[in-house]
This record gives structure tokens, C-alpha cells and sequence, in this order.
């Protein structure tokens, strides 16, 4: 049907951030070169990878894309293998082996099971003894019990039991399945999940970018609690408690204001209805510096008036329980509205780092967007460290996001930092000698130009530095 294979498409194309066990870029990897076309696909990927006999892998992709025939050691193993090519992939299998070749009961292959398993040594010898014995019972040639014996044994010792990868395969079934079918809730269900998480949030929200799905700035009217999906069902905005700073109570009164007495029509009337002893400096300048008052005013004037605002606040509610205790109640006070005084605009530059602070990200431009014509003509995009093989050294360039220090065994330090541009991330290594001879530059939000050599242990691309250089001017 369309809706099942839209969602095996989605493995096919490994756009599995956020699906359960199949999130890692290793296991995306093998999901490409896989281009699974059933369930049983998904299955066996999630027994081979975690934390199975991964050397099977490429055999098992091989046989799968008919690049390499499906052989059987035995003829009657054919109908134990045939689901996974030809090769064991299950404990069940094993034990099946066992049964088929060498007369086991199903209790005795068990035993054989956890003596591999477990790598219990002398339980092991006796087994394999009991199994080539079965064998030769059940006129299998000693040479072909002995090789099956020693095919099994390494890869029996950490194979997934089948249900075990079944289950996990149905909750990552299910995951891609809503994410196929309903992307924006999808997503905005993961930015959810993932909120106290800064870094976390900035990986999901370049999935989203991926996806073609807008992430929007928090908003006084529009966001809840946590990222919700926009009334016109296709983009994604901000939760305000996904805001740093912006506590629980705060985010409560505001949303139960809004529920009661309608949308904020101004920040004065904003600054009027918000009864709450957590309505604060710090609360309120978070708002503002991450653009949730942007419909009514410019994110600095209201900075310059923060603390009117408060102070206006302040005399509001005291006017109000004052009322209330009067005979006459506070229907009858007109509320005086907040004059704010002017100030100059922020810069976009300001804005971006605001948000960078609260947010974890840049919402409303992008600080590479001066230097896009730069980056295109003196480097290579970062995505493109992915897709091709480079022998020589290479140049990239962008913004540095994050920065780690660690000392060498020789008590030296080193960093590892991750390079941003307009098409990926990539981390960078900066070994004790290029760090040496300019200290200085290695700071977040600094744009660079890096020239090193490409690096692809542990399956992710890294670039190796050999020199290092700020970009200062566009």
C-alpha cells in the first residue's frame, strides 16, 4: 500500500533522526547501502548493528542487492537462512542450526546457545564436541560440521535474540511511520522531548531545515508550553519553556491569561494582565531578546524600557488587590497604558546571538549570510564531506559553534570544535601545534577558514586542521 511504502521509503533514504535504535550516522550509513524493501529488512539491521556481528553487514548487504550469490553451507540450512540471505543473524537461528544438523532438542540448543553466549569455556568444548557428534550421526560430513561449528560460534557470541530485534523493529516501524505521515507534528513532538537539550534541539531543528520545515520564534500569542505546530499546519514555533529563563509559573500565567481574557493585543496590555510574582527581569528579558514581542515592538526598545515595564507592572497589581479590596472592585479602574521611551534598533547581528544564547540557535537570519559568496568561491561546503573522497587537503570555512578543551597524555591541550556553514556541521581536530601558533581565533561564533586533511574513523567525517584563519570581513 502508499502508506507502507512511504514509510519503507524513508528507511531506504536512512531519514531516520528521531526513529528508534536507527538514529546514529553509522547505522544511516547502512541503512543507504541497504535500501531495505521490507520489514524483515529493518529487523535484521537492528540485530546486525546493535549489538550484533556488524562484520556480517556487507555480506548481508551484498547477498540482499543480488551482488554476490546466496549460499548455503548445508542444503538443509536453506530454510533456517533464507529470511536473512543466508547468514545468521538471530539466536534462533543458531539453535536451529543445532536442531537441524546435529539432533539437538530444543532444550540442548539453548544450552548451546548460552554456552556461546556466555562464553563459558569448558561448557563450550563439550558442546561443540556433542554438536559435531549430532552431525555425524545425521550423516553431515565431519568437514562441513566443523566449518558450520566455527561460522557459528563467533557470531552466535553477541547475535540478537529474533523477538527481541522484532519488538525494537515495530516501534521503529511506528516512528517512521508518523514520520512520513505527519512530519511537522512529528517533529515538533521531538523538539518536545529533547527541550532541556540546547544542542540537541539544534540538531533536530537542521533535520527540520532538511525537511523543509520552518522552525518560527517563540511568540506571546501563537507558542504553548512546548514547540507546537502553527494553525496553518506546515511550520513548527517555539515553546516558551524551551526559552532559557523562562521558568514554569511564568510560562503558566501567561498561557492561562490568554485562555481567559483572549490574545495580548500590546505589550502595554502584555505588561497590564500579567499577574505573577515570577513576571521578572530576567523572565521578561529572555522574551524579549528571543523575539516572542516581535509583532509589537523592536526586541531593543523594549530592553531599554524593561525596567518601566516592570516597575508599570508592579503598580498595576498593587492597584488591582487595593480595588479588590474596595467596595467598588477593579472593574471600574481604567488601566493607564506603559509609554515607552525610544531607543535605537538592534542589529541583526545582535539579534542572532541573542537568540543563539536562548534559544540555541539563529532563528531570524543566519551570521553566515554575509558570507556566503566568500565561502562558495575559497571553500568546500561541509555537506560534501559526506558524499566524497578527498585524498588531498581541502579548505572549509564557516562559524564555530561549540569548542571543547582536553589535555593530551602529555599534558598538552587540544580542542575539538564544531565548524558550522550554510549546508552542514563538521567537527574540526585542533592538535596541540595549530592551537599553538594562533590561540586566539578558537572562540564561539568566530568564522574561519580551515585547511586540513579529511579524517573518517569511527564512520564520521572530521577534518584535521593544519591551519587556521578568521574571516573578519566579507
Amino acid at each position: 500500500s502508499d502508506t507502507y511504502e512511504k514509510t519503507i521509503t524513508l528507511f531506504k533514504e536512512a531519514k531516520t533522526t528521531g526513529v528508534f535504535q536507527l538514529e546514529s550516522q553509522g547505522i544511516k550509513r547502512q541503512l543507504k547501502e541497504l535500501r531495505p524493501t521490507c520489514f524483515d529488512d529493518i529487523v535484521a539491521m537492528i540485530a546486525l548493528y546493535r549489538p550484533g556481528p556488524m562484520e556480517l553487514i556487507p555480506e548481508y548487504i551484498a547477498r540482499k542487492n543480488n551482488r554476490k550469490n546466496i549460499e548455503y553451507i548445508h542444503p538443509s540450512l536453506k530454510e533456517v537462512l533464507k529470511s536473512t540471505y543466508g547468514l545468521p543473524v538471530y539466536q534462533e537461528q543458531i539453535m536451529k542450526i543445532a536442531q537441524v544438523l546435529a539432533g539437538f532438542s530444543l532444550a540442548e540448543a539453548d544450552i548451546l546457545r548460552k554456552a556461546i553466549g556466555k562464553k563459558i569455556k569448558e561448557l563450550l568444548a563439550s558442546q561443540k564436541e556433542k554438536f559435531l557428534e549430532g552431525c555425524v550421526k545425521n550423516n553431515v560430513p565431519k568437514s562441513i560440521a566443523d566449518k558450520v561449528f566455527s561460522w557459528i560460534e563467533p557470531h552466535a557470541s553477541y547475535s540478537f535474540n529474533k523477538s527481541h530485534a522484532v519488538a525494537y523493529g515495530i516501534i521503529a516501524y511506528n516512528t517512521a511511520y508518523l514520520k512520513a505521515h505527519y512530519p511537522v507534528e512529528f517533529m515538533a513532538a521531538l523538539l518536545t522531548s529533547e527541550k532541556n537539550d540546547m544542542d540537541k534541539i539544534a540538531f533536530v531543528i537542521d533535520e527540520c531545515k532538511a525537511m523543509a520545515i520552518e522552525v518560527l520564534a517563540p511568540d506571546i500569542n501563537e507558542s504553548f508550553r512546548n514547540f507546537s505546530v502553527t494553525p496553518d499546519g506546515a511550520k513548527i514555533r517555539f515553546g516558551l519553556l524551551a526559552i532559557k529563563n523562562v521558568g514554569e509559573n511564568i510560562v503558566e500565567a501567561i498561557l492561562q491569561e490568554r485562555k481567559d481574557q483572549g490574545v495580548f493585543q500590546s505589550f502595554s496590555d502584555f505588561a497590564t494582565r500579567i499577574d505573577s510574582k515570577d513576571f521578572n527581569k530576567k523572565s521578561l528579558e529572555s522574551l524579549i531578546k528571543s523575539g516572542a514581542f516581535d509583532k509589537f515592538e523592536e526586541r531593543n526598545i523594549l530592553l531599554g524600557n524593561l525596567e518601566e515595564a516592570l516597575t508599570f507592572n508592579r503598580e498595576i497589581r498593587k492597584a488591582k488587590a487595593n480595588a479588590q479590596a474596595s467596595l467598588f472592585g477593579f472593574a471600574n479602574l481604567v488601566a493607564p497604558s506603559l509609554r515607552l521611551a525610544d531607543f535605537s534598533p538592534a542589529t541583526a547581528k545582535q539579534k542572532i546571538m541573542w537568540e543563539k544564547e536562548l534559544l540555541g540557535l539563529y532563528i531570524s537570519s543566519h551570521p553566515l549570510d554575509n558570507f556566503k559568496n566568500l565561502l562558495r568561491d575559497r571553500a568546500t561546503p561541509l555537506k560534501e564531506l559526506n558524499n566524497n573522497v578527498f585524498y588531498n587537503t581541502i579548505r572549509v570555512g564557516g562559524i564555530i559553534s561549540s569548542v571543547k578543551k582536553i589535555i593530551t597524555k602529555k599534558g598538552q591541550p587540544m580542542i575539538f570544535l564544531q565548524l558550522q556553514d550554510l549546508t552542514d556541521k563538521a567537527e574540526v581536530v585542533i592538535f596541540p601545534s595549530v592551537l599553538e601558533a594562533n590561540p586566539e581565533i578558537f572562540q564561539e561564533n568566530k568564522i574561519v577558514l580551515i585547511t586540513g586533511k579529511k579524517d573518517t574513523r569511527n564512520g564520521e567525517p572530521k577534518i584535521i586542521a593544519q591551519l587556521v584563519e578568521e574571516i573578519l570581513e566579507a
